[in-house]
């Protein structure tokens, strides 16, 4: 096993990658590296070869092995003043799979859509190495907590993300070659954290800040300011009232306690819209649910959708289950003895921060026991426990600009990418943009500098980059509209399609409106694994993508637009008319335009626009209805077009 740098200064020690049940990337030269004493000497002997070296002034070690064909299970001896065996190695192909929480999702926060998958996940030849959150903003780490490599089995995958999952699992399918994931991913994280100092040369704004953060002394006084600032504002803020549903002597989620004036209300909705106007603070919801004596002595589920933003539960007086936070599903199990047949008293206390609060409409509420449901839309009953101070202590109102580590330049390559630059991979899968979204023009350049930024350290060459292309997300409009998120997904477009090797899965149709995490992740992983068949494993006769505009050509007032990947056919995937395609003239006043495929072209016209300039496809938020497909069911890009 792999041993910590705080082990005794006199053994060799290991990163934590380079560890028991490692897959090592097949057919380059590998590295492995550690530390020991200054001018200790080591000896590596793996695969019948025998590799020396010493370390150097700074006790750090490295070798380099011969290339290898997929193999394995093999076993590698370290030894300097001590000896280590690591074992299981196999050959495959590793990936890194980064970005921000999509990508981290894990099977965990999906079991019951993705039940018979983790289930059937047997497979100790896809194997993940989950790197824990560790920002760094001093300056590159050398290792990172120590981890550990896991097989995918029923237990273990729980903690796999889902889409790297996916991902490998149709290669591995394919080609059965032994598949390591590295997740190394961060929820809420801009592409400056992932991004190294090298990589903002030409940035010098971002290089601004990056230098400041690296100075301790004014670290320290920003965090010295905030916090005087902070504890003036709250000495001069009137006293936070207490929470009326806490501060009796019987609380508002005890049976015992007796209902007073508590309103009507539905669940799902937000209570902005059902009467309460501009409310930020702590809301109680009750409500009495029937539970048929079949649903009783054995454990239950109780699923509660999203809430805005946080939420506890409690079922006859017991807390079952709470949630910090605004995003995650809530799903609470609760144990045998909670329920009882007949009613059973459901108390929800949801305490919202800013904009709408309550229950995101769309979503499962229900009560699950022994395979029978019990629903739980329909009629609450609410009442207010608090109302949130009306001051605010944010950086911005304190007139200091706090340090979030994991969201500050260089922070997150430092931690998280940095340690593994010396290990040899065959890509990277790229699930990132959301926390960009309000600034595509800076995207157009801080993505290609990325991938420019992880190849160069790795030193690989072109190394695949595969990029998630952003989901449908928020409220449909049936009208024309401007959209960062479709510009965002314009540049991942382009992106890809401008730079070597690089590659683009197509997610359009599987977000949700009302949730910036949707569920459908499988297909997301897969069509990434898609590009790479075709960018790495070389499956040129094989259809990867869904259509992707090729060039124009302009009959009249009709534009015929061409495209690549159309496999065996243009198609509309829903038997309606072909949608979403717009069309401006010189003033980009976009109108629905007509489109019909013609002999696997599609025609595109206005009678109203006779000079059309501009022509948008699925240009928008959530581009529902667009409906432009090959015959082997995967979705056109959206795109944009200048018409010359």
């Amino acid at each position: 096993m792999a041993m910590s740098i705080g082990q005794l200064s006199a053994e060799v020690r290991l990163p934590g990658i380079v560890s028991d049940g490692m897959i090592l990337q097949r057919d380059e030269k590998v590295k492995i590296w550690g530390w020991a004493d200054t001018g200790e000497k080591i000896t590596i002997t793996f695969l019948d070869e025998t590799y020396q070296t010493k370390t150097n002034e700074n006790g750090k070690w490295e070798v380099t092995l011969k290339p290898a064909p997929v193999g394995g299970p093999f076993e590698m001896t370290i030894k300097g003043n001590n000896l280590i065996t690591l074992k299981n190695i196999l050959f495959g192909d590793v990936w890194i799979c980064s970005g921000q929480s999509n990508m981290t999702h894990y099977f965990g926060r999906h079991q019951e859509r993705f039940a018979k998958e983790i289930a059937d996940a047997n497979y100790p030849e896809i194997r993940q190495f989950y790197v824990p959150t560790n920002p760094v903003i001093s300056g590159p780490a050398k290792d990172i907590p120590e981890q550990h490599w896991a097989e995918a089995t029923p237990e273990t995958v729980l903690d796999f993300t889902v889409i790297g999952y996916f991902f490998a699992k149709k290669l591995y399918d394919k080609y059965k070659i032994p598949m390591g994931i590295i997740n190394t991913a961060v929820g809420g994280t801009p592409i400056e954290s992932w991004t190294s100092e090298e990589g903002f040369k030409e940035f010098p704004d971002i290089m601004e800040r990056v230098t400041q953060l690296q100075d301790t002394a004014y670290v320290n006084e920003v965090n010295r300011k905030l916090q005087e600032a902070r504890k003036k504002v709250e000495k001069s803020a009137p006293p936070q009232a207490e929470d009326r549903g806490l501060a009796g002597e019987t609380k508002w989620y005890e049976p015992g306690y007796k209902p007073l004036n508590w309103k009507r209300i539905n669940i799902p909705g937000y209570w902005e819209d059902q009467g309460v106007r501009n409310f930020d603070g702590v809301m109680w919801y009750r409500r009495m649910v029937d539970v048929p004596e079949s649903m009783t002595g054995k454990e239950a589920m109780v699923k509660l959708g999203r809430i805005i933003d946080a939420d506890e539960l409690y079922i006859n007086g017991e807390k079952v289950g709470n949630t910090t936070y605004q995003y995650p599903q809530r799903d609470y199990t609760m144990p045998a003895d909670i329920l009882k047949p007949g009613k059973n008293l459901f108390v929800v206390r949801v305490t919202n921060n800013g904009g709408k609060g309550g229950f995101v409409p769309d979503k499962p509420y229900y009560l699950l026991a022994g395979g029978d449901k019990v629903d739980l839309k329909g009629d609450w009953y609410y009442k207010v426990g608090k109302v949130a101070p009306r001051h605010n202590i944010s950086g911005n109102k304190l007139g200091v600009r706090p340090i979030f580590a994991q969201n500050e330049p260089t922070a997150l390559y430092n931690g998280m990418i940095a340690p593994f630059t010396n290990y040899a991979v065959k890509g990277f899968l790229w699930y990132q943009g959301e926390s960009n979204a309000g600034n595509p023009d800076a995207y157009r350049e801080l993505l290609p500098n990325l991938i420019h930024d992880w190849r160069n350290h790795w030193g690989l060459g072109d190394l695949t980059f595969l990029i998630a292309q952003l989901p449908n997300y928020m409220d449909v409009n049936y009208s024309p509209e401007e959209s960062n998120w479709a510009e965002m997904r314009e540049i991942q477009f382009e992106t890809a399609q401008t730079l070597k090797n690089t590659g683009i899965g197509i997610n359009i149709e599987l977000g949700d409106w009302n949730d910036i995490h949707p569920g459908n992740k499988k297909p997301v992983g897969e069509r990434l694994a898609l590009a790479a068949m075709r960018i790495t494993y070389g499956e040129k006769d094989m259809v990867t993508s869904g259509p992707i505009f090729k060039f124009y050509r302009k009959e009249d007032v009709k534009i015929i637009l061409s495209f690549d990947h159309v496999g065996s056919g243009l198609v509309v995937n829903n038997d309606e008319e072909l949608s979403h395609f717009a069309i401006a003239g010189e003033d980009k006043e976009f109108i629905w335009a007509e489109a019909k495929i013609v002999n696997n072209e599609v025609v595109v016209w206005s009678d109203e626009i006779k000079d059309p300039k501009y022509i948008r496809y699925a240009w928008a938020d959530n581009p529902d209805f667009a409906n432009l497909y090959n015959e082997e069911g995967l979705p056109a890009s959206p795109f944009m077009v200048k018409i010359e």
